[in-house]
């Protein structure tokens, strides 16, 4: 299947009348990531999967929504996340949901020795935002299925979880995954943006490639030989040693893709990555308000481009544009002077975008015309 990304925001700060803020899918064999909700993003959702079933005849179901994936807790990134909790409680929803993002470790020291927040918590942090979403019925017994809350220290590697029944903390041994994922994972990436935040990647394992069933019936092979060379086990048939690897194809190689949230260029969490398949990065502003960028701690298209090179990414797709930036054709123009001595493919985001990468890890964007999606 390999993954599939739908961009249904790319607005940064506030929706504009072409564009709404951000929200973003990310599509695999096991389940949906949704990577950030603001103003308005059960709406945008269901726009998005009525557009799917009658141009794709394929069913974009909230029930698969495996977990909510935070960068950080703007409001533009996050004031879509309870009314769209509780419209799944009206669909009677049963499945269960992961609710992940970052905070501090301040924060983190202090609600795992149940202390008051250290008085410097900006009143973006999520863990603010997580207990004022309890109050107002963001729990499992309230909404009728189950929801785990985790925060973490992204750098720190330190993650903790909200027992909402009993109002303690729980520290927990690594980053958990979405329930019954096996194939498919989550990271959280260090970036830097003023307030505590992260990337997030969503990546495929390795499998092995698929087993030839066509050979092994023209060899006549019984049941349990077929069982022992699927396991990678080789066999003795008729006086002949048969080789597992010869019975498989090439292997499933590992394939990914991250999603920035608002960060300066070259966040140490994605810079780090010795690549990935598709980046999707926030290019808030243009080189000439390159200031700005630095001063809120955003992203040029050119930082953006920068970041691409520094990870090793395949394809980079641009979002988030500020609102001076009207068609982000010059975006990409600036982008494209950066990688011009790459390989590095470079395309702009709109909102209804579709972004496919194939088990070869090749990106095919499919962008949202009003009547369907074309290349």
């Amino acid at each position: 299947m390999g993954l599939e990304i739908h961009v249904l925001g790319t607005s940064s700060a506030r929706p504009t009348n072409i564009r709404q803020v951000s929200g973003s899918l990310m599509s695999c064999d096991e389940g949906i990531a949704v990577v950030d909700a603001g103003e308005g993003f059960q709406s945008r959702f269901s726009t998005q999967r009525k557009r799917m079933k009658t141009y794709e005849s394929y069913h974009l179901k909230s029930s698969r929504v495996a977990v909510l994936c935070l960068t950080h807790g703007h409001l533009d990134h996050t004031w879509g996340v309870l009314p769209w909790l509780q419209s799944m409680a009206l669909d009677n929803r049963n499945q269960p949901l992961l609710i992940i993002g970052p905070t501090s470790s301040e924060v983190v020291e202090s609600l795992l020795a149940n202390d008051t927040l250290p008085e410097e918590t900006p009143h973006s942090d999520l863990s603010l935002q997580f207990q004022f979403w309890h109050k107002l019925g963001g729990t499992s017994e309230n909404l009728g299925y189950e929801v785990r809350w985790v925060l973490g220290d992204v750098a720190g590697e330190r993650w903790l979880e909200f027992d909402t029944n009993t109002g303690n903390v729980i520290e927990l041994p690594n980053q958990p995954q979405p329930q019954g994922w096996r194939n498919n994972r989550i990271d959280a990436l260090a970036t830097a943006h003023g307030i505590p935040s992260c990337a997030w990647k969503l990546s495929t394992k390795e499998k092995p490639g698929k087993f030839d069933r066509m050979r092994a019936a023209e060899l006549g092979l019984d049941d349990e030989q077929r069982a022992q060379l699927a396991a990678g086990n080789d066999i003795l048939h008729n006086e002949t040693t048969l080789l597992a690897r010869q019975f498989r194809g090439e292997d499933f190689q590992s394939i990914s893709a991250v999603i920035s949230g608002d960060t300066t260029e070259m966040a140490p969490g994605i810079t780090q990555l010795s690549g990935c398949n598709l980046l999707i990065h926030e290019a808030t502003f243009l080189n000439d308000w390159t200031k700005h960028a630095e001063d809120y701690m955003h992203s040029t298209a050119a930082g953006a481009a920068r970041t691409a090179i520094k990870c090793n990414a395949q394809h980079l797709v641009l979002t988030h544009y500020g609102a001076r930036i009207k068609v982000p054709d010059e975006s990409v123009d600036e982008a494209q002077e950066v990688l011009a001595n790459t390989d590095i493919q470079i395309t702009a985001a709109r909102d209804g975008d579709r972004l496919l990468v194939g088990n070869d890890g090749s990106t095919t964007h499919l962008h949202w015309r009003d009547d369907g999606w074309t290349r």
